[in-house]
């Protein structure tokens, strides 16, 4: 038992930190004591009569040091181990149903290897009536892991393409064979046996022949198609609009496209490239900030410009080179042969 002189007001704090400072010790001692009760083989060292466990004091902190000849590793596995935490219960994975995807060009043809697009959505419209695209794919035979349900399938090869619906069964597998009879085309162009430069001319596809009746009133399924591009399209009959430059070198053929094959065409101009001068004299300069115009014997203008070298792609046939320059008017008759390039001088006198 601990004493302290009543002759200060410090004496008298001192007394009740330290009365509860041995209660602190004493409440621990019974813990460990009791904790120790209940494993009677890993009984501490007895503390000796009298002596108490130190107090270690750090500015306005204090901690308590462990008794004499007690350490944590005389404490059971139990105390001084973190508890064991409840464990989440594991998330069991939906089960699914598997999607295999082939494609071919038509009943007993080749199958497809390539230039597939696979795209699968959910039948089930959304709040905006557009349907969910869920997965694309892009391998010829793709084998897709989906879950139960009802799914929209589309598959593209070009300009061909085809659509379906399926049901997915649990742990089941689905196959969908889809018959795309389609066949390739390449184009290119020619003047004489000049092949035309890529840049320099176009295509447009139609479906069906230009003498079908209401050909004018079609729109093209394809346009502005570059040469020596491959374009798929659904077996059948086709008439395709070329165009070489942008003036009047328009060339009208009907053709046939077959499944599984690519077919070639080359399409023949008869045309040649003309570039317009204005000068004073024959091999004279030409002159800058001139305007022209292009027309047909009949007076129909084929293609107007304006610069001091103008060129101009022109189907074979007559015209008419029309120049204005400096508020004064130029002209001059001219033929051009087919693939026969040249320069076309108008004389300022």
């Amino acid at each position: 038992m601990m004493t302290f002189r009543h002759g200060s007001l410090v004496s008298r704090r001192m007394a009740r930190i330290a009365c509860a400072c041995m209660t602190v010790v004493l409440s621990g001692l019974m813990f460990v004591e009791s904790a120790h009760a209940q494993f009677p083989g890993d009984q501490p060292a007895p503390v000796p009569p009298g002596s108490i466990p130190q107090v270690e004091s750090s500015g306005s902190a204090i901690s308590l040091a462990p008794p004499s000849g007690l350490s944590p590793a005389d404490l059971p596995a139990q105390l001084t181990q973190p508890p064991l935490l409840p464990q989440a219960p594991a998330v069991q994975a939906t089960p699914q149903g598997t999607l295999t995807l082939s494609a071919r060009f038509g009943k007993d043809m080749p199958a497809i290897n390539g230039g597939l697009v696979w795209r699968i959505y959910s039948d089930k419209p959304g709040p905006n009536g557009a349907m969910h695209l869920i997965r694309e794919e892009r391998a010829a035979a793709p084998v897709i892991p989906l879950p139960p349900g009802g799914y929209v399938i589309h598959v593209s090869l070009g300009l061909v393409s085809d659509v379906r619906s399926v049901t997915i069964r649990q742990e089941d597998t689905t196959r969908e064979a889809f018959d795309l009879a389609a066949g390739g085309l390449r184009i290119e162009g020619r003047v004489g046996t000049s092949k035309i430069p890529q840049g320099q001319i176009v295509f447009s596809i139609y479906k069906g022949s230009q003498f079908e009746i209401g050909t004018g009133d079609r729109s093209p399924i394809a346009q502005n198609v570059a040469a020596g591009d491959v374009l798929m399209l659904p077996a059948g009959i086709y008439y395709l609009v070329s165009t070489y430059g942008d003036a009047n070198s328009i060339v009208r053929s009907d053709i046939r496209v077959q499944a599984a094959k690519l077919t070639d065409v080359v399409v023949t101009h008869r045309a040649a490239v003309i570039t317009l001068k204005l000068v004073g004299e024959k091999g004279g300069e030409a002159l800058a900030n001139t305007a022209w115009s292009v027309l047909t014997p009949a007076g129909d203008v084929i293609k107007e410009s304006i610069g001091a070298f103008p060129r101009v792609m022109l189907a074979e046939g007559e015209y008419k080179a029309i120049a204005k320059n400096d508020g004064k008017v130029f002209e001059r008759d001219f033929e051009v042969k087919n693939g026969v390039d040249g320069e076309v001088e108008v004389l300022t006198r």
